[in-house]
């Protein structure tokens, strides 16, 4: 399910984002306690709990104890609701990234942290990047990724495509994780016990798997069993991925500063 940011009526939208627009009450008519920033909040509370499939007008209204159409005076629909939820929880990024130590140990910071909070709000994932929301929540985001990027020193046109690299190798690294979590919700059954049964079958009807497809089998070779409470597998394996995928970013950007001298 990918969902695309900016759908709703473009002017109402960037109002709300910049609250230059927010509905002011009147009477008769919504009951005294609700706003935009309510809304909001409850609707990521839904989103965080539930995915995006659970969003609806009608569970935010049943989650703040009104009707749907109360909530309409406020936000004008589920597309400028994900337009403000989306913009909201980009303000829950850290801006002060230490570079004391370089920009190499910054950028690996800030790709973890990036990590943490998509798998937070792991909806964030189907929210496609072709259609940026241009929220102050956005741009305060660019700003804390260019601050540490631009330390490298590179032209600013250079960092651009670093940006979207960056964060690309982020989203791609924890998605698995994310969509291990809902598949183990949604279905009831863990991701540990799934791979038993089946990694178990897998064994006993492809006996010769490693003479078969020894690429595949050398895979594991040297890995040791991860102690326990150390998280699923597809967790433990995201952040794996996560810093193999991000130091060889940082490898190629220590090639390009090595070209520009």
């Amino acid at each position: 399910m990918v969902v695309f940011a900016g759908q709703g009526d473009a002017r109402r939208s960037m109002e709300l984002l910049w609250r230059t627009g927010v509905a002011a009450k009147t009477a008769p008519g919504p009951k005294p306690g609700l706003s935009v920033a309510l809304i909001v909040s409850a609707a990521i509370e839904i989103a965080d709990a539930d995915g995006m499939a659970a969003l609806s007008m009608r569970a935010v209204g049943d989650r703040l104890g009104r009707t749907a159409m109360a909530l309409y005076t406020y936000v004008p629909g589920k597309s400028e609701l994900i337009d403000l939820m989306y913009d909201h929880v980009l303000g829950e990024l850290r801006e002060d990234h230490d570079l004391s130590s370089g920009w190499r140990p910054a950028v690996l910071e800030l790709a973890r942290e990036l990590g943490e909070f998509h798998l937070r709000h792991s909806w964030l994932l189907q929210v496609s990047y072709a259609r940026p929301v241009l929220g102050p929540g956005e741009f305060r985001m660019q700003q804390l990724v260019l601050r540490v990027l631009l330390a490298t020193g590179l032209p600013p046109a250079r960092v651009r495509w670093i940006v979207g690299a960056l964060l690309n190798v982020v989203r791609g690294s924890v998605q698995p994780a994310a969509e291990s979590r809902q598949a183990a919700r949604e279905t009831g059954l863990s991701e540990e016990d799934w791979w038993y049964s089946r990694s178990a079958l897998l064994g006993e009807l492809v006996p010769d798997f490693a003479e078969r497809y020894p690429l595949v089998a050398r895979l594991g070779e040297g890995q040791t069993p991860p102690p326990s409470g150390t998280g699923s597998y597809l967790e433990r394996e995201a952040w794996r991925s996560l810093d193999a995928g991000v130091e060889l970013l940082l490898d190629g950007i220590e090639t390009a500063i090595a070209r520009e001298v």
